[in-house]
């Protein structure tokens, strides 16, 4: 009856958002095949995200998810340009399959639901979401947040179809961004990063918070490990999606180079600023002298005049007097940011900002891109997996247990490369096998999980094949032990999906004495 009543509710819920969808493109100048595109997508990522929620676990309610994209359609775009591939409008989108105008909120795709889906998100985006306090990882960090939760929130379209779930890994715009956002979300929370990513509230310092929740789940060292690997890892991906920045990174070095040089002689660089503030003061007194004397301010607007060509020439000693009064602004702006520098305290902090930038050029300078982006991404799995590990051995409730099993399953079959997932890595296996041994252990200790055998090892030999299942439903799986020309198989099934029978190997190295299973009997895995 229960089952009965919330799929009912769920058809009232999609027949809202619906409604509401329908009543927006009433006042947008969208053409019909727009209109139906977008409803399209509404319905495919309603229909598929219980599913894309059950192999997740840590996502936004369904009603939130659908609600922010119906709001982008609604306040963030005004123009949607459909174009067939191979036509003459299709020409403005070069090698690309859309481009966003945000000045405009004007979109220009191809009729793929996907990718129009993608750049809704990404013209919703605000381009920075960290504060420019933090130099050249403000900008590259928050494309890798942006572009990651982009990806993200394309999932439950990309990968789920109301039946199954299939990693599609083509269709990923960045395997380095997806995976990277995905470790994030684990460690930090799906909705810390959301808070963060649609935080309109200027004055919250989200970086700083972000490391204080790493330092709170894993310790300080953890922490400042994670946030310079993924430093290094934004400013390189930054510079391998948007090569020109290159240059510019580079032409940042050497100004950088020459201030650092500058600061280094700490006596000759006070004695340097010192001087630069008497002058600054020697002018900023000398503008309030002519803006409060009418004869002096006459004189000046003669000898500024005699110096400008006709077009240029200043139209009166009024608009003169505001211009000196903005002349003033900009002198005491540097005059305050002089006193800062003389300020001990302010004066390491600002060597401090300039090391840490000039630390992230250099890096780029020095490496073969694509080769440390592959390193560090690498290292930075393992650096997830210590995290990870910390993590579970925290745990301590039946629904953290689970919780725990169902979001390392989904890890664990995020893709690494094109070709490959995190669970084929051979570099990461040692790592792997001992967090899901201690998980596994955890969990048949406090009865979460079917106790297979009175062996540990056999144990976590059978159980840790429930990772590998692309089983949507993983907490109602059953499995099945069988014999057959002297092999083990194991069976993994829920009453939809079968997958395929997994063989354990030479029944007789096995004890099958210590089995508190029956062979060819159904068992239920998760105790729940």
């Amino acid at each position: 009856m229960q089952k009965k009543k919330e799929n009912f509710l769920d058809r009232v819920i999609k027949k809202n958002f619906n409604n509401e969808l329908e009543h927006v493109l009433e006042n947008k100048a969208f053409d019909e095949n727009t209109k139906s595109l977008l409803l399209s997508i509404l319905y495919k990522l309603e229909t598929a995200y219980s599913d894309y929620a059950q192999v997740k676990k840590d996502v936004m309610p369904k009603d939130e998810f659908l609600q922010i994209i119906i709001d982008i359609i609604q306040k963030d775009v005004d123009k949607i340009n459909i174009v067939k591939m191979g036509s003459e409008e299709a020409k403005i989108l070069e090698n690309r399959t859309f481009k966003i105008d945000k000045k405009n909120k004007e979109i220009t795709c191809y009729p793929i639901e996907r990718k129009l889906l993608y750049a809704l998100l990404k013209i919703s985006k605000k381009e920075k979401i960290i504060k420019d306090k933090y130099f050249v990882i403000s900008k590259t960090i928050s494309d890798l947040l942006n572009t990651g939760n982009n990806i993200n929130m394309v999932e439950p379209m990309r990968d789920f179809n109301g039946f199954s779930w299939a990693v599609v890994t083509k269709d990923i715009e960045s395997i380095e961004h997806n995976l990277i956002y995905q470790n994030l979300r684990i460690m930090a929370g799906a909705e810390f990063l959301n808070n963060w990513i649609y935080n309109r509230e200027s004055i919250i310092d989200y970086f700083e918070l972000f490391k204080e929740r790493l330092e709170k789940l894993y310790g300080s060292k953890k922490q400042e490990e994670v946030i310079d690997i993924i430093s290094k890892i934004s400013v390189l991906l930054e510079v391998k999606y948007e090569p020109e920045k290159t240059k510019r990174f580079l032409n940042g070095k050497r100004e950088i180079e020459s201030r650092l040089k500058e600061i280094n002689n700490k006596e000759e660089f006070t004695v340097k600023l010192t001087k630069e503030k008497k002058e600054l003061n020697k002018q900023i007194k000398n503008i309030d002298t002519l803006v409060s004397d009418k004869k002096l301010l006459q004189e000046e607007y003669k000898k500024r005049n005699e110096k400008l060509p006709l077009e240029k020439k200043i139209f009166s000693m009024r608009v003169l007097a505001q211009m000196l009064k903005a002349e003033r602004v900009k002198l005491e702006t540097k005059r305050e940011n002089i006193n800062k520098m003389l300020n001990p305290q302010k004066f390491m902090k600002y060597q401090k900002e300039l090391e840490e930038k000039y630390k992230y050029i250099q890096y780029i300078e020095t490496t073969n891109v694509e080769n440390k982006i592959t390193a560090e991404l690498l290292e930075f799995q393992k650096k997830f997996l210590e995290c990870y590990k910390i993590k579970v051995e925290k745990i301590k409730t039946k629904e953290e247990i689970i919780n725990c099993i169902i979001e390392l399953r989904y890890y664990l079959n995020v893709p690494l490369t094109r070709k490959n997932r995190i669970i084929e890595l051979n570099l990461l296996a040692t790592q792997i096998q001992e967090v899901a041994q201690l998980l596994i252990n955890k969990a048949i200790q406090e009865k979460t999980l079917v106790n297979i055998s009175n062996q540990n090892g056999l144990n976590f030999y059978i159980l840790k094949e429930i990772f590998k299942t692309k089983i949507i439903d993983l907490e109602g799986i059953n499995i099945e032990l069988t014999q057959e020309n002297q092999r083990l198989y194991l069976q993994i099934f829920d009453e939809k999906v079968f997958d395929e029978k997994i063989d354990l190997g030479d029944i007789r190295q096995f004890d099958l004495k210590q089995l508190n299973i029956k062979l060819n009997k159904t068992i239920k895995v998760f105790n729940i």
